[in-house]
């Protein structure tokens, strides 16, 4: 079983990032799709979870600046792109974002 799955935790507020909007595109910019994040800072159910997955380069876009505008906080970066690549059909792919006012990280996890 392949998956794409991500976390957003609020480094700032010392807390998991809910309610952050995340789109997902596949190999060919195509929207896979979209979800808010829940109370953990997590998606229901990961962004994608087939039998395999296309190979190739995907995008996850997380949507910081209107969160942190639901916040109250000033935003500094609005829409946080990050590109991977997906090189087994069967792979688990987690990408967790490490969130602040003013900057961010992300990784690959397990």
């Amino acid at each position: 079983m392949a998956r794409i799955s991500t976390h957003v935790l609020d480094l700032a507020a010392g807390r998991p990032a809910a309610g952050m909007r995340i789109e997902l595109f596949g190999p060919g910019r195509d929207l896979i799709c979209s979800a808010i994040t829940n109370a953990d800072g997590r998606t229901d159910v990961p962004l994608l979870i087939l039998d395999s997955i296309e190979t190739g380069s995907y995008e996850l876009i997380f949507h910081a600046g209107a969160y942190w505008e639901a916040s109250g906080e000033p935003a500094f970066f609005d829409e946080i792109p990050v590109r991977f690549t997906a090189g087994d059909p069967h792979g688990n792919y987690h990408v967790p974002l490490l969130l602040s006012p003013y900057g961010y990280s992300t990784y690959r996890g397990s």
